[in-house]
């Protein structure tokens, strides 16, 4: 990510999900490593190569790099827009030397190869640029397999504009948080963006009249003003031991980077219910599911119906390349088989991925998101009450006119940003 100004915030409902906007981190315990300057210090085979790839990530905005050995060799892979793609074929003589400089470089012990092992790296990958790294290994049949983790790939606007949402999600969205009490949850896979979603939470209410606290594991975007604080759980700091730290710590907003447990979840609702503004993450398909998990957790559904204020599911799509995309015509009969009604089918043309230099011949240029916004309404409180299912959840937010995964990821397909396949692949019907 560029260490420059950040840049505008763009309009409501675009998103900074991009291939070319990045914000900068700075962990307080980073040290630039001077044998880490790859492009002057060292001119070693391994060492250039490990310039080269990074600088290739960078360029293309890798979130994550995977070095993987096989038996007679290794490959590198690029995740680009959430989805792998393979660099040229590395020289299979390197593997180790490449595999140990990035231990090096990470802190870790390279004479240990039998368990999995975390690092932190910061390197320079070009004159007046560095670039900072989670490093994690794990053993595999041949060898160490490498997942480097690009923080710089952040996004650069933590703006709720940012988030891609339309007008009516982002005023409810708006109001939610600016509650003085109450459970916002967020929820979806690894890697839909729900931790980005809880920043954009917190910055909308980052003000010197607000104390604000953030427990995460770990900690990978340091905001100015938060006090943040990463999970040791070797060292007896678990979510619930920070939660109930919080509590005497005076707080406003409370961030709970995600609910795994009965504790966790117990003191999150409490918290809730006692005057704080508590945010946190659940892995759920949809919003309905999650109020559902947290009773299987172990959340009475009493508290829970008096604590929760609002729950948002998301996905991230890939955004088309405008430069290259390409109308690709569908029968009607197979848009309304992906749920698009008759009203809608009229005036328009889904467009599909190409291919261009601007894009690395891929179609697309960048993800963003896509949303079920679910208030809690005094109806559904009445279900969570008595233990209603996903189902009559799922059917009461309808009614209320809550918009599905899908209808979200189908009005990107209408107005171009994103493909049809990609829609598809990224939802499920309701």
């Amino acid at each position: 990510m560029q260490a420059s100004s950040h840049p505008a915030a763009p309009a409501s409902g675009q998103s900074t999900f991009s291939s070319e906007t990045a914000v900068k981190t700075r962990p307080a315990n980073f040290a630039v490593d001077p044998a880490a300057n790859l492009g002057d210090i060292d001119t070693a085979p391994a060492v250039r190569l490990l310039t080269e790839t990074l600088q290739e990530a960078t360029r293309r905005n890798a979130s994550d790099l995977h070095i993987e050995p096989s038996e007679h060799g290794w490959r590198v892979r690029l995740r680009i827009d959430g989805v792998l793609h393979e660099t040229p074929q590395p020289p299979a003589h390197l593997r180790d030397a490449f595999i140990t400089r990035v231990k090096v470089l990470a802190r870790m012990d390279i004479a240990e190869r039998r368990v999995p092992q975390d690092g932190r790296l910061r390197i320079a990958t070009s004159p007046g640029r560095t670039e900072d790294y989670r490093v994690n290994s794990l053993p595999t049949l041949f060898g160490e397999k490498l997942v480097l983790r690009r923080l710089d790939a952040l996004p650069a606007d933590l703006s709720l504009d940012s988030l891609g949402l339309d007008p009516q999600q982002h005023a409810t969205v708006d109001a939610a948080i600016r509650a003085p009490h109450g459970l916002m949850l967020v929820t979806g896979p690894t890697g839909s963006g729900k931790t980005l979603s809880l920043y954009c939470f917190l910055q909308l209410l980052n003000d010197t009249s607000r104390n604000l606290c953030s427990v995460e594991d770990p900690a990978e975007i340091q905001l100015a003003g938060i006090n943040q604080v990463s999970v040791r759980e070797k060292a007896g700091l678990t979510f619930a031991v920070a939660l109930r730290a919080f509590l005497r710590q005076d707080p406003d907003v409370i961030m709970v980077g995600e609910i795994r447990d009965d504790e966790t979840a117990d003191v999150a609702v409490k918290a809730a219910q006692t005057g704080h503004l508590v945010l946190s993450t659940l892995h759920t398909n949809d919003a309905p599911a999650a109020i559902a998990r947290l009773i299987d957790i172990g959340v009475e559904p009493y508290n829970l119906a008096a604590a929760l204020r609002m729950v948002t599911a998301q996905r991230l799509v890939r955004r088309l390349c405008v430069t290259c995309r390409t109308p690709a015509p569908h029968s009607a009969a197979a848009l309304r088989a992906a749920g698009f009604a008759d009203a809608q089918l009229d005036g328009w043309q889904p467009y599909a991925a190409a291919g261009c230099a601007k894009c690395h011949g891929i179609g697309y240029r960048g993800r963003i998101g896509v949303h079920q916004v679910m208030p809690v309404s005094e109806p559904m409180r009445e279900l969570i009450v008595v233990n209603a299912g996903t189902h009559e959840l799922a059917r009461l937010a309808r009614a209320e006119q809550v918009a599905t995964l899908r209808d979200a990821a189908l009005a990107r397909v209408r107005d171009g940003t994103t493909s049809l396949a990609e829609a598809l692949a990224a939802t499920e019907v309701a």
